[in-house]
């Protein structure tokens, strides 16, 4: 357990929470709110509280990220909005605030609606597991078991019995990541064996699964629970492997091939667990998410979604091939960024920009990549998103009108 619970103490419920679940009308139609749980790609802000607690130097606390939308930084892993943030608000709902939020911020009011426990570098598997094997999770102590005992923890803050808790569970939203990706992410670049790899992904899918059925026998009635992203395809990860042979990397994309065809096992053994909890559970809806392909459209066919440098190299970082440096990596001294990150699919070699994660939001909420198709089952997600780019970005067309959702 990597943080104890003195850390959950009244006072950061008390401004996140009091707001929360004093109505029994849906905001949307569809949700009272979110749950959030996962790594970096959902993290808004958790990853800054944890870093002053334990007073870590935490390389996420240096991210230039506030080139779009907010008018100051906010410590997500991108240059603006992440997928929750697009998600939240197509629902009419506040953004969602971080669970571990500082309590001397009078804005947390202005949220509600929603607790965010993901945090920037979470893994699925307890970290002991790693660290045994030789892999340091250095930006963060935290797994998917904290994050659903910090979710268990809160909600005496947020409902007053057992009954009140289920039906709070019930009517929200649970979206269950990205998580995942930093299991195999650190042991990769550690340059562990592709067996090792493999060899895990039966033991992550089956703790994604656990805490799946955990929230589903709290009362969740409706979860959406992500794949993994294209391994093979960030800057961090053709950086650390930047001599493979030539016969590693796909010709079409330029990813490697064994790092994609990790993702895809993982994911396909996902689906398979998730249609077997289908078969247990016929009255809850667990939605599927296709991050990989709705990424790898994007790879496939940069020019049809208005990007127009090279797909694999980030806006954000400190030089190399694919603009990414371990030395220097994205806020550090020596880095720099791109004049215009909607031109670039990444930001910083591991994350995507903003106007990426509209596309694959866009493509999982309101398109084909979810499984079942979740704007069938809430149209109320069809919602138009708030547009906040700046001007000079606003003149690229095919990203402007990427931002006018239908």
């Amino acid at each position: 357990m990597a943080f104890s619970t003195c850390y959950l103490s009244i006072t950061i419920f008390l401004m996140i929470l009091q707001v929360l679940w004093n109505t029994s009308v849906y905001a949307n139609g569809c949700y009272t709110s979110i749950f959030s749980f996962g790594d970096s790609l959902p993290d808004t802000e958790n990853i800054k509280q944890i870093a002053s607690i334990t007073h870590t130097d935490v390389e996420a606390l240096r991210w230039l990220y506030r080139e779009t939308f907010f008018d100051q930084p906010t410590v997500r892993a991108s240059n603006g909005r992440l997928l929750i943030d697009f998600l939240s608000e197509s629902l009419g709902l506040p953004l969602i605030p971080p669970f571990m939020h500082d309590k001397e911020d009078d804005k947390v009011v202005e949220f509600g609606q929603g607790v965010n426990y993901a945090v920037v570098a979470t893994t699925t598997l307890d970290t002991s597991f790693h660290e045994v094997r030789g892999t340091v999770n250095a930006a963060a102590n935290v797994s998917l078991g904290d994050q659903l005992r910090w979710f268990k923890q809160s909600l005496p803050f947020i409902c007053s019995n057992t009954s009140d808790c289920r039906n709070l569970i019930g009517r929200s939203l649970i979206l269950m990541g990205e998580i995942g990706g930093t299991d195999y992410n650190n042991p990769i670049v550690g340059n562990k064996p592709i067996d090792e790899l493999n060899s895990n992904v039966p033991l992550v899918i089956d703790t994604i699964i656990s805490a799946v059925s955990e929230l589903i026998n709290m009362g969740a009635q409706t979860l959406v629970v992500p794949g993994t992203f294209p391994i093979g395809c960030s800057g961090m990860i053709l950086t650390s492997h930047f001599f493979e042979k030539e016969e590693e990397y796909d010709n079409r994309t330029g990813c490697l091939i064994k790092f994609n065809t990790l993702a895809e096992y993982h994911n396909e053994l996902l689906q398979s667990k998730l249609n077997h909890l289908r078969e247990l559970h016929p009255n809850v809806t667990i939605i599927y998410a296709d991050y990989y392909n709705a990424a790898m459209q994007i790879i496939y066919s940069l020019d049809k979604f208005g990007f127009t440098k090279m797909v694999l190299k980030s806006c954000c970082g400190g030089g190399r091939p694919y603009n990414y440096n371990p030395l220097a990596q994205c806020g550090y001294a020596f880095a720099t960024t791109c004049d215009d990150p909607n031109m670039y699919a990444y930001w910083d070699g591991i994350h995507f920009t903003e106007a990426t994660y509209l596309i694959i939001f866009k493509s999982l909420f309101q398109g084909p990549y979810t499984t079942p198709q979740f704007n069938l089952l809430c149209p109320s997600s069809t919602l138009k998103v708030r547009v906040g780019l700046s001007g000079s970005q606003m003149q690229h067309k095919c990203n402007r009108d990427l931002l006018e959702l239908e």
